[in-house]
């Protein structure tokens, strides 16, 4: 079992940034990735962006050019850096992580990522 802590969230004026955190324990895969998701009131859980443990990003069309994955191995950390954030980035966030099997890409659904954090709040004011 992965255990994934977040942190950073907050509230943040529009046009601002924040930095969300997550701190991984020891991931049994040997091939993984870790992402982060949000919900907002009323609406389904979205992936934002993904990052295999090869370094490989992906990220939505929601996140593109304003967001960015990274992660620190030597701190089992994972990163969301949210610049230029808009009120619709209002939610909670979540990062979570999937077993990739070797060669193949992470998923992108919701539903193949088996190990989630408590999640941390964004609030964006205008």
């Amino acid at each position: 079992q992965v255990h994934m802590v977040e942190s950073g969230g907050g509230s943040v004026q529009a046009g601002g940034s924040l930095t969300l955190s997550c701190v991984v324990s020891e991931n049994p895969y040997s091939t993984y990735c870790t992402a982060w998701f949000r919900q907002s009131p009323g609406k389904e859980r979205e992936w934002l962006a993904i990052i295999a443990n090869s370094g490989i990003t992906t990220y939505a069309d929601s996140a593109k050019g304003r967001f960015t994955i990274s992660q620190d191995n030597a701190k089992n950390t994972l990163y969301l850096q949210m610049n230029n954030v808009k009120s619709e980035d209002t939610a909670m966030y979540y990062c979570a992580a999937a077993y990739r099997a070797p060669f193949t890409e992470c998923p992108l659904v919701t539903d193949q990522y088996k190990n989630w954090g408590q999640g941390t709040q964004v609030t964006v004011s205008s």
